[in-house]
């Protein structure tokens, strides 16, 4: 019976071994992908107010109507960065867009990069480096989590507290926090 039984508890541990691997690891993600496209979002048109009055009258010009509701105003891009490659092969254009109504919003355009594990969007002051040293270095100072990554593909839009300081961040990291590892990142340039 000993030999049946270290075989059984052999055999339990092993399955207990696999299945916190497979919950960790989550392996079968090497097989999946997601999409998102989403707009950039656009405030509510502005409205356009009429001249003052003045003394004189003018004739009013012609394409002009009083109080028309002008198109919304085209964001202004605040930052811009490219994404490098750290833990898995990624690619895309991260920009930083102030909205008409005055929020903010970190734009991921183009993304292509692997599904993975509570993967996150940063904001972080770390510098962006590459190749395996540039792996772990988003979390040694400060970031700010803008939320779960959407999708592994697509564009996507993340928005940014009001609050935040944009001069407190130079990079951008797709961060999966269950290894602590970067998966991408982009240095922002002004």
């Amino acid at each position: 019976m000993g030999k049946r039984a270290a075989i059984l508890a052999g055999l339990f541990v092993a399955a207990i071994a696999v299945a916190v691997g497979l919950y960790l690891f989550q392996p079968w993600r090497i097989f999946t992908s997601s999409t998102v496209t989403e707009d950039i979002p656009s405030a509510a048109p502005l409205p356009v107010s009429s001249q003052a009055p003045t003394a004189e009258p003018s004739a009013p010009a012609a394409s002009a109507t009083p109080d028309a509701p002008a198109g919304p105003a085209a964001p202004r891009e605040l930052a811009t960065g490219q994404l490098i490659s750290h833990e898995h092969a990624s690619s895309g254009t991260v920009r930083i867009l102030e909205l008409a109504d005055g929020s903010r919003i970190l734009r991921l355009e183009g993304l292509d990069t692997s599904d993975g594990p509570d993967l996150k969007v940063w904001l972080s002051d770390a510098p962006v480096i590459a190749g395996l040293a540039g792996w772990h270095v988003f979390d040694d100072g400060a970031y700010l989590d803008l939320g779960a990554l959407k999708a592994n593909k697509g564009d996507q839009n993340y928005e940014i507290p009001a609050a935040a300081v944009l001069g407190d961040y130079t990079s951008v990291s797709i961060w999966c926090a269950r290894f602590a590892v970067s998966f991408a990142a982009a240095e922002l340039k002004t």
